[in-house]
């Protein structure tokens, strides 16, 4: 059963407010993903203490210290939205299900994929200089805001 959505909403917003698009229908996420140029990352967040402590952290930082950056960035929200985080794992089903999880796509292929253990050992600072190093490889220069 989902947790209260008044619980989860501060949990939603610490990557929303950034302007990354939450996708909570499957419609949501077949439109995103139906982009197929550029770059594209999938964020699965969760209630867990490692997405609270590390992984939504982590992509924040990254985002601020990046000077490249994915052209577009959405994140479901595992164990809420079940139907679109469900829709959204089928894109990546390569994996296993991993919640919190980032996955980076480039002209529509996956070009990194970062699972729950990746994320549960590490602390914030050292998942966002991964991910810029991955955003530098992959992504264009960010746009200015």
């Amino acid at each position: 059963m989902p947790y209260d959505p008044m619980l989860v909403q501060p949990m939603r917003a610490e990557l929303t407010r950034l302007g990354i698009k939450e996708l909570t229908t499957p419609q949501a996420v077949d439109s995103f993903m139906a982009e197929q140029s550029g770059t594209a990352m999938i964020i699965v967040n969760s209630v867990c203490g490692c997405a609270a402590g590390n992984a939504r952290p982590a992509v924040t930082l990254a985002l601020q210290q990046a000077t490249n950056a994915p052209d577009r960035i959405a994140t479901v929200f595992a164990g809420q939205d079940v139907e679109a985080t469900a829709r959204a794992r089928g894109y990546f089903s390569d994996f296993p299900p991993s919640s919190p999880s980032m996955v980076l796509f480039k002209d529509g292929e996956i070009v990194h994929f970062l699972p729950r253990h990746r994320i549960e050992s590490r602390d914030a600072m050292g998942i966002a200089q991964e991910l810029a190093t991955v955003f530098q490889k992959h992504c264009a220069p960010a746009r200015a805001a």
